[in-house]
């Protein structure tokens, strides 16, 4: 697809210019092969848990234990992703999960896995992958250049599906021939590629010029961005509608297997296989798709395609039936996953994509456990083959959604920091922490521009809320109506130093059209403030100015 280069003109990507970076050509090979682990091991468990006799809503919960995390932690993990170093989180997630791979495997080999045993080692592999999965998607853009970002992105879906045409039906394989403690084995081994290659690399770090948030405001702030950026709140829904329906096919796939087709482990595996082939394809077909139709358009396609896939595996008794239905939906999953992921990412700034990626997370995989826990309840009640069906119905549903909630057309902004703003030089010396900070910005503007001045502050208002200011207002003054003041708040003026940098080069056409409308003979008068308090508990000089024992920033570099 074309892309911007560096001086902004238009230029096309090869589909393969992220394997020229070799980190992310060494991390995609390592996660190639813990992609592979990861599937061969949810075969063995899933199997497992059929195999010991568990009841269809415990087996339906195989899944659920593994996505709820996601829901859980996402959000925390994205702050912590988005703060610190994402390749030592990364680095922490794998070792976690190598642990977690270790017992389960140690157990599984001397037979001492109970159902519920086997839902904690679960729940502790979908924790390692909360954490992961933030810290993965956002570090791949300090692994290649922005305009190679999509590709990238592409690449990583691909590997995902490569591993998942091949991984289950490799381990309904070992899990017939060996057993589901050898599935657990290859798991736990299959970490150890991405553990060297993370711990080898050490990437230049950029000098930090402001401290991390707090977990609490960096969790608050990414929310806040999510809530204020329209079509981020779309996707999340659409994303959530997705899982909560086509996670059926999934969590029910073992009893598909069993009951539906009447086959063993290895059914169950080339049913996984075949929608793993799917997706393989539909991800090599999702380019030109895209090309041909709008987004809105590609994802109505994929629910309802992946709805003939949950109603032919609801009503086939035939394996070779149900397997084109498991290729369809494998290329239905990945067409609608990819884009929503490529739409949050190509939507969100550096400062706030992890968290962005987290709450897409927790929305989609929010929706996966909640319907594994359904569709499973659902299934021990009234079959196998109703809740798939119920399941489709869902899906059209979701389809029908969308025209009422479109998700918007891929675009790759500009989200870089617009970089003009100077911290001021202040007369009154406070700490970081000093606070609330008022700002007030004064505009000149004429009765036949207050319609348009009005427009354009709406969305001045949205992008200062989105960005951490709080309490905005407008006000206009009543003895001259061309004054006009735009009034906010930032709590302390460590968070008016971050809410500033926010500024992104996309959002430059809200301050240039704003300048445009003023009509003073100078630019817009802005004033900083702080608030204090009165009465003589506040009299002390020692309370009303404070030394400030470092600067936040460096006062010659325009941020």
């Amino acid at each position: 697809m074309p892309t911007k280069d560096a001086e902004g003109s238009d230029r096309p990507t090869s589909s393969l210019a992220p394997f020229r970076h070799r980190i992310f050509l060494a991390v995609w090979i390592a996660s190639l092969a813990s992609n592979f682990g990861g599937l061969i091991q949810s075969v063995g468990a899933a199997w497992l848990m059929t195999s010991i006799g568990a009841s269809a809503d415990l087996i339906a919960l195989v899944q659920a234990s593994t996505t709820l995390p996601i829901m859980l932690f996402s959000l925390m993990a994205g702050a912590i992703a988005d703060n610190f170093d994402r390749r030592k989180l990364m680095l922490a997630s794998q070792l976690f999960l190598l642990a977690v791979s270790v017992a389960l495997t140690l157990c599984a080999y001397f037979d001492l896995v109970t159902p519920w045993l086997l839902l904690g080692f679960t729940f502790l592999v979908g924790c390692g992958t909360a954490f992961n999965g933030p810290a993965w998607q956002s570090l791949v853009g300090e692994m290649v250049p922005r305009s190679d970002l999509p590709a990238a992105i592409a690449l990583n879906s691909m590997g995902f599906n490569i591993a998942r045409s091949v991984g289950p039906a490799l381990g309904g394989l070992i899990v017939a021939t060996i057993g589901a403690f050898a599935a657990f084995a290859v798991n736990a081994i299959s970490y150890l590629g991405l553990i060297v290659v993370l711990a080898r690399w050490q990437p230049a770090k950029p000098p930090r010029v402001l401290p991390p948030e707090t977990l609490g405001s960096a969790m608050a702030a990414g929310i806040r961005y999510v809530a204020m950026s329209p079509n981020l709140s779309v996707v999340l829904l659409r994303g959530a509608v997705f899982g909560l329906a086509a996670i059926a096919v999934q969590a029910l796939m073992p009893l598909i297997a069993r009951d539906l087709i009447q086959g063993g482990p290895l059914t169950y595996g080339l049913l996984l296989g075949a929608f793993g082939a799917g997706a393989v394809g539909g991800a090599l077909l999702s380019t030109r798709l895209r090309q041909a139709l709008s987004l809105e358009a590609l994802v109505r396609i994929a629910f309802l395609s992946f709805a003939v896939c949950a109603t032919v595996a609801g009503l086939s008794p035939f394996t070779l039936a149900t397997m084109v239905a498991m290729a369809l939906g494998g290329a239905s999953w990945v067409l609608a996953l990819s884009s929503f992921n490529a739409t949050v990412q190509l939507s969100s700034p550096r400062w706030v994509v992890g968290r962005a990626l987290a709450l897409y997370q927790m929305a989609t995989f929010g929706g996966m456990a909640f319907g594994s826990w359904i569709w499973g309840v659902a299934a021990e009640h009234y079959g196998t083959s109703d809740p798939l069906l119920m399941a489709a119905v869902v899906l059209v549903a979701g389809a029908a959604l969308g025209l009422r909630l479109p998700l918007p057309e891929l675009k790759t902004l500009n989200l870089d920091p617009l970089n003009r703003w100077t911290e001021p030089h202040i007369a009154v010396d406070i700490l970081p922490r000093s606070g609330p900070v008022v700002i007030t910005i004064e505009y000149v503007i004429t009765q036949a521009d207050v319609v348009a001045f009005l427009a354009v502050m709406a969305e001045r208002r949205r992008i200062r809320r989105r960005d951490g200011a709080r309490h905005w207002t407008l006000l206009r003054d009543l003895e001259n109506p061309e004054i006009w003041i735009e009034r906010y708040h930032n709590p302390t003026w460590l968070d008016y130093v971050r809410h500033n940098q926010r500024i992104t080069q996309a959002d430059a056409a809200v301050g240039e059209r704003l300048r445009e409308l003023h009509q003073g003979p100078d630019r817009p008068r802005v004033r900083r403030m702080i608030e204090r308090q009165t009465g003589a508990s506040f009299l002390d000089p020692g309370s009303l100015t404070h030394d400030l024992v470092e600067p936040l920033t460096d006062p010659t570099r325009s941020s």
